[in-house]
């Protein structure tokens, strides 16, 4: 895949999450957020959000404790922008999970909404990640000395939250697009939300036979 339709399809993926977002917000009370880097990129994602969404920064400019490396720092940072903002409960969410089933994301608002500080939510992805993880409170360790792009990154976060004495939930698993495979599951694929934008980016790109023809690599 060119750079080009990469940027087009992330773009994509981008309008469909937030739009699930959205659509999940009509039975929970659920308020949607993009975390953008580095500092001045917040415009550069307006046109690709659906209406209402608001930024956070994210980029891991924050004091962490030990531990805290790499991708969980923007994590962590994004997290606690949230609870700053006086929301009840914070989740992380890939971007690049544009068929998500919305209801669950609607079962993530629902289990956060009840239990105590200890309650969090935990999203899997097939390939060992996690598409999403949600919390109470800010638990910074939940972040701390992950493998971060490896396919023990949702193994070890269960490991932490058991290590914290929490009360983890967690959600089906589903497949994020990061490689050939998924981006081939998704081209064949009549599963989860409709996901319109990247139905319509995939033919636009002529990515829509990703899989079948030699020619597309």
């Amino acid at each position: 895949m060119r750079p080009e339709q990469a940027s087009a399809l992330s773009a994509a993926f981008l309008r469909d999450t937030t739009t699930n977002i959205a659509r999940a917000a009509r039975s929970v009370p659920i308020s949607g957020y993009a975390a953008y880097a580095p500092v001045g990129a917040e415009e550069t994602l307006v046109p690709h959000l659906a209406q209402g969404t608001r930024r956070v920064l994210a980029d891991g400019s924050i004091p962490v404790p030990d531990g805290v490396e790499g991708f969980g720092r923007c994590l962590l940072h994004a997290i606690r922008q949230l609870f700053a903002a006086a929301h009840p409960a914070a989740c992380v969410l890939s971007s690049d999970i544009p068929t998500l089933p919305t209801e669950f994301l609607v079962a993530a608002a629902q289990a956060l909404l009840v239990g105590d500080d200890r309650r969090v939510v935990l999203g899997a992805c097939d390939d060992g990640g996690y598409y999403l993880l949600g919390m109470r409170v800010p638990h910074a360790r939940l972040f701390a000395d992950i493998p971060w792009s490896t396919d023990t990154v949702a193994a070890a976060t269960r490991m932490r939250a058991a290590e914290l004495g929490l009360d983890l939930v967690e959600l089906p698993p589903w497949y994020d697009i990061d490689d050939a495979a998924a981006l081939e599951r998704l081209v064949r694929g009549q599963d989860g939300s409709d996901a319109v934008c990247t139905r319509r980016a995939l033919q636009m790109l002529g990515l829509e036979a990703f899989g079948r023809s030699p020619c597309v690599a």
